[in-house]
C-alpha cells in the first residue's frame, strides 16, 4: 500500500501485489469491532446539500440476464403488453421487488 500526499490529502493506493501486513490486518479488526458511533469521522469532508439530488442506485448494475420459458394468463400477459413494450422487463420488476420484500422478511 503506497502513501501518496497532495496538499492536505492522504491518498492510500492498494496494490494488489503487496498482501496487507499483519499490523494493517489487525488495525482492520479493531476498527470493523467498533460500533459506528465510536468511529470519527470528523474529518471527512462534508458534502453540499444537493450531492444526492440526482443520484441513481443500481444505474450501472446489469445481471446476467437468463433465456427462460414461463407461462403466463392471457389477461396477465395482455395487461402487461397494454402497458408498453417491455414487458418482460416488467415481469423481472415486479418479480425482483416481490424477492427483495421476502428476503428483507
Amino acid at each position: 500500500m503506497k502513501k501518496l500526499t497532495k496538499s492536505k490529502s492522504v491518498v492510500y493506493k492498494l496494490n494488489p501485489a503487496e498482501p496487507l501486513t499483519a499490523r494493517q490486518k489487525r488495525e482492520i479488526q479493531a476498527l470493523a469491532a467498533l460500533p459506528e458511533d465510536k468511529i470519527d469521522v470528523s474529518d471527512i469532508a462534508k458534502l453540499p446539500p444537493g450531492a444526492w439530488k440526482n443520484a441513481m442506485q443500481g444505474k450501472w448494475y446489469r445481471p446476467v440476464k437468463q433465456p427462460v420459458s414461463i407461462r403466463l394468463d392471457a389477461d396477465v400477459l395482455a395487461w402487461l403488453k397494454a402497458k408498453g413494450t417491455g414487458y418482460q422487463t416488467k415481469v423481472n420488476i415486479f418479480l425482483r421487488e416481490k424477492m427483495l420484500k421476502e428476503i428483507s422478511k
